[in-house]
């Protein structure tokens, strides 16, 4: 009965074309940045949406040296009068993105590892963007920040690894694999059946989701939403790098069936332009928005928190992309 929404004729639009469909809104939203405090004069961006865990309202906030590469830390802050502070006794994890969702009565969190790559051990040029260094992505599980213990590892070289609880029981898994057919990155998922089954085997067998990325582009799931019917709202990025070398990576959101391995059309949500003018870490990050997450406030609007030009972090009230399920009508527009 479901039919995948393909465009006719080969290939979906491109970020110039949903960029241009996203401008002709009627209300382009103004977002804010996030003030943090107790970090030196160190950067904070890539945050998490905040989440509860424990008797804590957390944000997991990515720390780092501007002039540093691949020297970031995860820390946990607490809102206190509008600034945001590090938790008291809370671990600093040694990764990057940091992401959480919550499975059963445990919190779920995890982020980037950077590790030296075997080639380059002895050499003092580690650059996160360039082949010297490995990458994967670490899971954690506890019931408070305290208790929180590794549990899984993710394949080498792959971010955007996001997992949430279905009704059915199981565990949905979004990945997001490079190379070969994959490109410079698409969007797989898997279902498992429970958090032990987490490792980068299975993961590696996810089956990707065709026809999302004009070619030369990519993207990422970043947050996992339930919807109705056993739908999963995604909420994630989708990047392109001009003839310049300048990166551009805006706002993202599209429904996802599991049932039929189907998904809406890519919607952009938020663009740098949408945040105050402000610092990038290098000057090809100008035009980059990495959001960590969207907190839905049930009233057809959400809040959407995002890292800017790899420097800051912000948020922005914009209307909920699941609230009117417009994108879920978008699956079912063509019915036997």
């Amino acid at each position: 009965m479901v039919q995948n929404v393909e465009k006719k004729g080969g290939s979906p639009p491109n970020c110039a074309e949903l960029l241009q469909r996203f401008e002709k809104k009627e209300a382009l939203h103004s977002g804010k940045k996030l003030r943090f405090s107790g970090v030196d004069e160190h950067d904070v961006y890539n945050i998490s949406a905040p989440f509860h865990i424990g008797n804590a309202t957390v944000i997991a906030g990515r720390v780092e040296a501007r002039e540093a590469r691949s020297d970031s830390r995860v820390i946990f802050f607490e809102e206190k009068n509008g600034i945001w502070t590090p938790t008291n006794g809370a671990p600093i994890l040694r990764l990057e993105d940091g992401f959480a969702t919550h499975i059963g009565d445990e919190t779920i969190f995890g982020g980037v590892e950077v590790y030296p790559d075997p080639a380059t051990i002895n050499s003092h040029d580690v650059d996160y963007r360039s082949r010297s260094v490995g990458y994967r992505t670490v899971f954690y599980r506890g019931h408070d920040l305290s208790s929180l213990q590794k549990f899984a590892v993710g394949p080498d070289m792959m971010k955007d690894i996001r997992l949430m609880p279905l009704v059915n029981g199981r565990i949905g898994v979004f990945t997001r694999p490079q190379g070969g057919s994959s490109g410079k990155g698409k969007i797989g998922y898997i279902e498992l059946q429970r958090l032990e089954e987490m490792n980068a085997d299975n993961i590696l067998s996810a089956r990707v989701i065709e026809n999302q990325f004009a070619p030369e582009e990519w993207g990422g799931a970043n947050e996992l939403h339930p919807l109705p019917d056993g739908m999963i709202g995604v909420i994630g990025h989708i990047a392109y790098q001009d003839a310049k070398g300048g990166l551009h990576y805006h706002a993202m959101s599209f429904v996802y069936d599991p049932k039929t391995h189907c998904a809406s059309p890519i919607e952009i949500i938020a663009t740098r332009k949408n945040f105050p003018a402000g610092d990038a870490k290098a000057s090809e990050l100008a035009d980059v928005i990495f959001p960590g997450g969207l907190v839905r406030h049930g009233d057809d609007t959400a809040t959407l928190y995002v890292g800017l030009s790899d420097a800051e972090a912000g948020s922005i009230i914009l209307p909920d992309p699941f609230g009117s399920l417009r994108q879920l009508d978008e699956i079912y527009h063509e019915q036997a």
